[in-house]
């Protein structure tokens, strides 16, 4: 079974940040680029940031970009999300997500999806 198990979210005020973490089992994980979507409330799911087969290649959306880092760990299955200098506009749901090839995140259609796990960013 494919699981891609996120955790991590919670409240953080405005200029704090949080780290998201995404366990996944169930698939060939070193063959797959990684990528963490977010849905606001609504709005439509978006991606945020991908990640390739090692650490050396890494996108990100506009409105992240300088302030989340993703990063995967392929020894123990793990890819996670650094996020700093948290807006309320970063308030939402985030998945983390899977597709066996890498894209950038516009063109990211995942294979595999995960549950979400909520970021809150208190005003």
């Amino acid at each position: 079974e494919v699981q891609l198990q996120a955790s991590g979210g919670g409240l953080a005020q405005t200029g704090g940040f949080l780290r998201l973490s995404c366990a996944a089992s169930g698939f060939r994980y070193d063959d797959y680029a990684i990528a963490w979507f977010r849905q606001a409330p609504g709005k439509e799911r978006e991606g945020v940031a991908c990640i390739g087969y090692s650490d050396s290649v890494t996108n990100y959306a506009d409105s992240v970009k300088g302030r989340f880092t993703i990063s995967r760990d392929n020894a123990k299955n793990m890819v996670y999300l650094q996020m700093a200098t948290l807006t309320p506009g970063d308030t939402a749901v985030y998945y983390c997500v899977a597709r066996e090839f890498y894209t950038d995140y516009r063109r990211f259609v995942p294979d595999y999806w995960g549950q979400g796990t909520l970021v809150t960013v208190s005003s």
